[in-house]
């Protein structure tokens, strides 16, 4: 039997990935409860927050050895980013990871700042992004931004950061021109290094995958907790099957969602080539499900659930908004299509 066969389909955790998992789930229980995440929307980041979860090593993990980093695979990223989501952590966790390991990848992490997350890296996570003016997600809280302009990789530094942008996924999103930059650096040109970006694009779209899978199976417990304590001529309304049968079918987009996104991670550590873009089509997946399992959160929980202090309000707008932050998520599907065709 090929080496790689029994992975290619199973989807189970080491004791160490499981354990991983666990106390990522605790730290983000205790330190990200929703007024944190609440206190955190006018500004979309908790700088706090992020010292705490960088001293656990969350940003030096994803790195590889050779640069200061603990090397760690994508299955295991996955795992971070899923507790993560389910908790809305006021963090940019998933754009520091993703550019912090493309700069690796181009021989440009030269600090052990960006490391250990004392300095924050950002990027533009659309793919073909024109040139000129672009909103960044996390370009308000970035010491670093890293972006496509044209067939060059360059990095962006600028004395004074610029302003965020409200938006409905309460990231720390800034509108960013490279023209305006204080310091451009040029990283990398030519096609490996635009092969290398949309690589990182790929890894982008799966921790936010996972991030959504997260978020999805909180809004169910979410819903389902309420559906079991609400009665209705007697009986709890979660015995209804209007309220039943999609919070069911919700339990089954988070196991598929879930086993597609570790799939995908396996796929892109080690066998890249052979299922190039099972990253972007967990991200379409997601996109279209992530806001439609929260809608019914909130639509179960009838008046309550649209009041602004809800719960299943704040899991709504994430759910609609992070997906957005990399542009039209059907750039995604077309990619997919494409990749499908030339296959065929």
């Amino acid at each position: 039997m090929d080496r790689y066969e029994l992975r290619r389909q199973d989807y189970n955790l080491s004791e160490d990935q499981t354990e991983l998992q666990a106390a990522y789930a605790k730290f983000f229980r205790a330190r990200s409860p929703l007024e944190v995440v609440r206190a955190a929307e006018p500004g979309g980041f908790d700088k706090n927050l992020w010292e705490q979860l960088c001293a656990t090593g969350a940003t030096s993990m994803a790195l590889p050895e050779d640069v200061g980093g603990d090397g760690a695979t994508l299955v295991d990223l996955t795992l971070v980013a899923e507790e993560l989501g389910r908790t809305l952590a006021p963090v940019p966790w998933i754009d520091h990871v993703c550019a912090s390991r493309l700069l690796a990848r181009l021989d440009a992490c030269d600090t052990t700042d960006i490391v250990t997350g004392r300095e924050i890296v950002a990027l533009d996570p659309r793919f073909d992004a024109p040139p000129g003016r672009r909103l960044v997600p996390s370009g308000s809280v970035a010491d670093r931004i890293v972006v496509r302009d044209g067939d060059e990789i360059v990095r962006l530094e600028f004395d004074t950061r610029p302003a965020k942008v409200d938006n409905i996924g309460k990231l720390p999103a800034a509108w960013i021109d490279p023209a305006a930059a204080d310091r451009r650096t040029v990283l990398a040109g030519g096609p490996e290094a635009v092969a290398q970006y949309d690589r990182t694009l790929e890894e982008w779209r799966l921790l936010t995958s996972a991030a959504l899978v997260g978020l999805v199976e909180e809004t169910l417990t979410i819903a389902a907790e309420f559906a079991k304590n609400r009665y209705t001529m007697g009986v709890p309304i979660a015995t209804l099957q209007g309220i039943s049968h999609p919070l069911a079918n919700i339990a089954i987009v988070v196991h598929g969602a879930r086993n597609l996104t570790r799939r995908a991670a396996w796929f892109l550590d080690n066998e890249p080539d052979v299922q190039p873009v099972l990253a972007s089509a967990a991200f379409v997946y997601l996109a279209d499900e992530a806001p439609r399992a929260a809608t019914m959160a909130v639509h179960v929980q009838g008046g309550l659930g649209v009041a602004a202090e809800s719960a299943a309000s704040a899991y709504l707008v994430r759910a609609r908004g992070w997906a957005l932050a990399g542009g039209d998520p059907a750039d995604a599907a077309v990619r997919v299509a494409e990749s499908f065709a030339a296959r065929a």
